[in-house]
């Protein structure tokens, strides 16, 4: 009897570790799933590079599908011209970041961009431009009124104020210069209390002096809505206000209060450090001035001339926005859009708004702030978003929009640059700078037609 049960037993011993086998089979971690990765190149450095890796990693720990990588790649013109290189090698990013001057190039390379609203469309997201506040939206939209790019950091022109200069040269801190005649005497009045610092400076020289000059009076840069409606569009800045002012500029440059540091914003360091008292740049400048500044400082408006308008009309903006970039996959796109959904939400908006200085894009992102009450704690903030929502825009001030920006900003810097040496008397060298860039726009409307 014993000898007929040992087989038995043994078979049942057998099926036993069969059992547990397969149980821990079962168990075990199954292989993670692969995770696609999405390249975004940008072009913020300092606290505000250090803001969009957070909002990156905040994004992935959101959800198990897709990994965002954001890769620094320079200045904003480093960062384009390395995107288009890419694009040509078949190795372009994802995503890419343009500032405002890339726009009109970007916006004719068909072939190498996805629009936004196609991407959010097939991936069942919704986009549209109502979504955002008026004078962002106009920027980035494709022929068919879509959303071309997205809008992401978004900026305007202010003047920074160093209130403890103001102290030192006997001027009033708190009521600031709000006119270009006032900027200028108080400038003069700073350079005469401390003749070893900068009174007066700014960055990005063309986008302060010409682009936003202009807008601010309601006077054209541009025809066709400053290149909004066409290709076509003739360079027109070398009007009395322009000359005007260049030539404001010119006298203080020569009498050592006004100074001319490079032309793009290289500068900025001179307004953080205390050397300059007043300086006019983008509002995003807010991240290195609130955490590097060691004195009292403020942000006020742009000025305007009051005998050409009786108040300004509205700012354009500065910043950038994210283009798509053709070549990849559906479930890139997939995973691009849900990236982009997602920079969309308030708290993402709110993150961007509340640190860098620049604004809140989207109409729900604005309401909210304004709700809580963000503004009225953060005044400075709110500047920027002021200038450019002052009033509905016009066809002078909706936008910018001319292809070869970049080739076409060196130009009106060569002679700006000239007049201010005294080459040249500021009417040749608007004349110049206007017949100059107007042959570029010519060769870039002719290769657009191809």
């Amino acid at each position: 009897m014993s000898g007929a049960t040992q087989p038995t037993r043994r078979g049942g011993l057998a099926h036993l570790g069969s059992l547990i086998v397969g149980l821990l089979l079962a168990l075990r971690p199954l292989p993670a799933a692969a995770v696609t990765e999405l390249q975004f190149w940008h072009a913020l450095d300092g606290p505000n590079g250090e803001l969009v890796t957070r909002i990156a990693e905040t994004f992935n720990a959101s959800q198990p599908d897709y990994r965002v990588v954001p890769v620094y790649k320079g200045s904003y013109a480093e960062t384009i011209s390395s995107g288009i290189t890419a694009y040509r090698t078949g190795a372009a990013p994802h995503l890419l970041q343009v500032f405002e001057v890339g726009n009109g190039t970007m916006a004719a390379a068909i072939g190498a961009v996805r629009p936004v609203a196609t991407v959010m469309r097939e991936a069942r997201f919704s986009v549209s431009p109502e979504d955002f506040l008026p004078v962002v939206a106009t920027n980035y939209l494709d022929a068919e009124g879509g959303m071309l790019s997205l809008p992401f950091n978004v900026s305007s022109t202010v003047m920074w104020i160093n209130r403890d200069r103001f102290r030192q040269a006997g001027l009033d801190a708190h009521h600031l210069p709000a006119t270009w005649p006032e900027v200028f005497e108080a400038a003069r009045r700073l350079k005469a209390a401390d003749g070893t610092r900068c009174a007066l400076s700014s960055a990005w020289p063309t986008w302060v002096h010409l682009e936003q000059l202009s807008v601010w009076h309601d006077r054209p840069l541009a025809t066709r809505s400053n290149g909004l409606d066409g290709y076509d569009a003739e360079l027109v800045f070398n009007g009395p206000l322009q000359v005007r002012h260049l030539q404001n500029l010119v006298d203080l440059h020569r009498a050592g209060v006004f100074a001319y540091n490079d032309r793009v914003n290289r500068g900025e360091s001179r307004f953080v450090s205390g050397d300059c008292a007043i300086f006019l740049t983008s509002s995003s400048l807010y991240g290195k001035v609130s955490t590097a500044a060691r004195f009292d400082w403020t942000v006020a408006p742009m000025p305007f001339y009051p005998d050409i308008v009786p108040e300004p009309q509205n700012a354009i903006l500065g910043g950038g926005s994210l283009y798509v970039m053709q070549g990849k996959t559906p479930d890139e796109y997939r995973g691009v859009a849900r990236f982009l959904a997602f920079l969309m939400e308030g708290r993402q908006q709110a993150a961007l708004y509340r640190n860098t200085g620049y604004i809140p894009t989207t109409r729900a992102a604005y309401a909210d702030a304004v709700a809580e009450g963000f503004f009225e704690r953060h005044p400075q903030l709110h500047v920027a978003v002021q200038e450019l929502t002052r009033r509905p825009p016009t066809r002078n001030t909706a936008g910018l929009r001319l292809g070869n920006m970049l080739q076409i900003r060196d130009i009106w810097a060569e002679e700006l640059e000239a007049a201010l040496n005294g080459a040249k008397a500021p009417q040749q060298a608007l004349d110049d700078a206007v017949a100059r860039g107007n042959q570029v726009l010519r060769v870039f409307q002719q290769r657009t037609k191809k």
